[in-house]
Parts: structure tokens; sequence; C-alpha cells
């Protein structure tokens, strides 16, 4: 039987600078363009992550000591060379997760915002010093933790490991990062772009690998911390498990991001808006207009949304979902839901690319007349696929929002800036857009949602990270054995 050519090289994990065999069993790496095999990489086990941490114990004590203004020095040579490798990265995100080439792009753009945040730390970070008493300062400053892992998701293979990539190494932390094992080859290389911008070895490490992998990571003993991106489903184990063994954690799950367009909004604009929300990224992002809720007369903005979503056209503006298996989930969904009572208007079922029909795409789907205990209008789906549920009051919508378990994001198209602030007060969610179909914060503005999207305290980006990936220390001063005295000295 002959042996399938990979297009790249076998993946290897990278620990203390360089990329070192494994004799793990391999996990074939798909491309969902087409279906081709791009490469294969490790299943590891529990030692190649103790290989990666023990490298890490060993950088961290040179590493926190370094004046973060040296540290952020390299970093601002990674977010050059991110620039510079930019077409590069845009080819591997584009060949393993599947969305087309602007997308892909759009995330090395990202990386590159995320890194310039951090290069700013030692701007926002400086410590306080105060005199508390005649002769007794106090002061502040932030202190990294030790070694800390990320555990990312396929659907964002670049941006989302530079959610806290630039953050945690900045603060002087050392980093194992889990890439998906759907998405290792873009991970991979931006170890070598780290390398390449003078990281010191150990600093970061890639450890490949799926559920033993993860598991080592929340139970071993010197790792202070764990950030994870995926499913709610997972996101609640990895939260249970990492502060069962008394790390912190921060973990992200899944959405159900709710529209609520109102009869006056703006129909060009609400209508391309939530196209775009629900097919970008062929659907696969938990900001995703997944559900839109129509309050009163709203038909012709639904006419005008199907218009927009036919001219997404799967293989041309609209990439490849991740799997055979998420094809036939997100299809199994929209069946369901018909079965159910709900009106297909747009179907992007059996969709396939001339000349690619070995790849997995679902086309741009729009369904109406869903009602809300249907699956579609509760579950993450994570295609593009929009439900849309009928309200007749603006509470009704409200009330079937709120009623949702997630709370990442929500958003409301009017003209009225009136409701625009009732709803925004209303939501429950983290993320709020006003007549924006992906309310995704910018820098210094940071990324997390509420209930069952976010287990833990604060978010993963912006100012709202620094206090995750460092604690406080506090020194009281005192040099002048002269100085008058009371209670407080």
């Amino acid at each position: 039987m002959a042996v399938a050519e990979l297009k790249y090289p076998e993946v290897k994990n990278y620990i203390k600078g360089r990329f070192v065999d494994s004799d793990d069993a391999k996990i074939d790496v798909i491309s969902p363009l087409d279906g081709s095999l791009l490469s294969r990489v490790p299943d590891s086990g529990s030692k190649a992550l103790d290989e990666a941490v023990k490298a890490a114990k060993e950088a961290f004590p040179a590493w926190s000591a370094m004046p973060i203004k040296e540290r952020v020095q390299i970093l601002f040579n990674y977010r050059n060379l991110l620039q510079k490798y930019r077409d590069e990265l845009t080819e591997l995100i584009h060949l393993e997760n599947g969305k087309i080439k602007s997308e892909a792009a759009a995330e090395v753009d990202k990386a590159i915002e995320l890194t310039e945040f951090a290069v700013s730390l030692p701007q926002i970070i400086p410590g306080e010093i105060l005199e508390v008493s005649k002769g007794v300062d106090c002061k502040t400053e932030r202190m990294a933790l030790g070694v800390v892992a990320s555990i990312t998701p396929f659907n964002f293979p670049c941006m989302v490991p530079n959610w806290t990539i630039p953050n945690v190494i900045a603060l002087g932390n050392c980093m194992i990062l889990k890439p998906s094992e759907h998405v290792p080859l873009t991970a991979n290389r931006l170890a070598e772009i780290l390398k390449e911008a003078g990281l010191p070895d150990g600093v970061f490490s890639v450890v490949n690998g799926t559920r033993e992998i993860v598991e080592g990571i929340c139970d071993h003993p010197d790792i202070k911390a764990v950030s994870f991106v995926g499913s709610t489903k997972v996101a609640k184990i990895v939260y249970k498990r990492a502060t069962g063994t008394l790390k912190r954690c921060l973990a992200l799950g899944g959405a159900k991001n709710h529209l609520l367009v109102l009869p006056d909004a703006q129909v060009e604009m609400t209508a391309s808006n939530i196209a775009a929300s629900m097919s970008g990224c062929a659907g696969q992002r938990c900001m995703a207009a997944s559900a839109m809720v129509g309050v009163g007369k709203i038909d012709h903005i639904i006419d005008k949304v199907c218009e927009e979503s036919r001219k997404i056209v799967p293989g041309e503006n609209l990439g490849s979902v991740i799997s055979k298996e998420a094809k036939e989930r997100i299809e199994r969904y929209i069946t369901e839901a018909e079965k159910a009572g709900a009106k297909v208007l747009v179907d992007g079922r059996n969709a396939t690319v001339k000349g690619s029909e070995g790849g997995f795409y679902v086309g741009p789907t729009v369904i109406d007349y869903v009602t809300p205990d249907m699956a579609i209008a509760k579950e993450e789906v994570f295609g593009p696929v929009l439900a849309i549920m009928r309200a007749s009051t603006l509470d009704d919508a409200i009330a079937i929002e709120n009623s949702s378990t997630y709370g990442n994001a929500a958003a409301v198209f009017t003209q009225s800036g009136g409701l625009a602030k009732y709803v925004t007060e209303k939501a429950s969610a983290g993320m709020i857009g006003v007549n924006i179909g992906v309310p995704v914060p910018r820098e210094p503005f940071s990324f997390g949602g509420w209930n069952e999207s976010r287990f833990g305290s604060g978010d993963i980006t912006g100012k709202s990270s620094i206090e995750f990936w460092t604690q406080m220390k506090k020194t009281t001063i005192k040099w002048n054995p002269e100085a008058r005295t009371n209670w407080m000295s």
C-alpha cells in the first residue's frame, strides 16, 4: 500500500529552542480545503510535557529578571517578523484551517495588533509608590507567575495563540502552547519566528497532542496558570480540573450570539453585516451571528439578508469547515430544524467546490421561523448558519437573548439611540454591538464573555489579562530611624 505524500514535514514538538523527535503516535493533519494530507502531528504524552516544563523552569529565573523594557524589545522584533512573514502565515492558515486568504491575512494582522499592545506594557504596568507615613514608603509591582500554559482551538491558528503569547512572555512568564491537533503548522511557525526575534530558549515551547496533554497541563504541579479556548463542554472540564489542582484558570467556551433587528434598522447595512457575521470564517468563530431575533415587521430586512447571503459562494468568498464530521454535524442541525417546522430560505447543504470535491464545505444558510425550543436556536452550530426567530416586542426579543446559557456577544440593529441603549443595558453578554455584527473589542479593550461562555475571572486580552498573568508584590520600606513614628510606622 502506497504511503501518502506529505505536503509539509512531520510536525515536531518545540522544546528548549529546537524541534524534537517523538515516539508518540501520529495524527494526520488534513486540509479541509480538499481533503489532502498536509502533515502528521505527534499525539504526545506526559514525557514531552515534562521536558517542556523543565526547560521553562530553567529559563524562568533569567527571563523574569530581565527588565520588561528589554523583554518587549524582543516582542518588537517579533511584531516586525509577523509583518515580514504575513503572506507565508496566511498561506499556512488557509491550508490547515480552510478559511479564505483574506480572513487568514486578517488573523495575522490581529496578531500584530496584539503584539503591539504587549510592546506597550512598560507604559501600562508601572508600579505605584506612596509615602504612607513619615519616612515609610509602600510600593507595588507586578511579578510573573512562572511556567504557564495556553490551550488553543482550530478556528484561529494564529490569532488565538497570540491572545496570550505576547502578554504572557512580556510580563516575564515562560509559556507552553498546546495548539489544536488540526492546525499545528502555524503554531510551530510562530515558535520559529519567536526564536528569530531573539527569544531565549525555553521561554516558549509547543507541545502537540490531544486529551492526555490537556489533562497533563491541568494536573502538572509546576504549571501555575492555564488559559483555554474551545467548546463550553471542554472549557468546564478544563476549568474544574485546573482549579482543582489550585491553578489559576481562564477557560473561554462557546457562544450563541443574538442579533436583535428592529423595523427601523438601516436595511443595506444591517443585511450586509448579518450575512458577513453569520458566514465569516465559515461561521467557525465564537463571535458569529448565529441567531437573529426579528422584532415586528422585518420581512424586508430578511429578504435583503437572503440576497446578501446568496452572494457568498463556497470556495470563492467562503472557506471550508474544519472536517467531514463538522460538515455532517452542521447539516444535521439544518435538517432537524426543517423537520421541526422551520423554513430554509437559503440552503447551504451538500455544497461542493469544483476541483476540490474532497473538501468540507457548507454554503451560507438562512432559516426562518425557528422557535426558541429548537436545538438550532439553543446550541452552538459553528457553521455558516443563521437561525431567525420572531418576536412581537423588544422585551420579548431581549427575553429570548437572556434565556441563552451563553453570553459571549449580542447586537442590536436600529436607528434609535434610546432603543439601542435599552438593549445594551439589558442584554446578558460580555460584548455588545450596536449596528455591528461582530462586536470584537480592539486593543487595549479586552475580549471575554459572560455566563457559560467564560469560566474564571477577567478577560483573555487587553488590560484585563495583566491581572491573570501576574501577581502583585507589595513592599514597605523604612530607612530613617529618626523619623517621627505613629501606629502606621
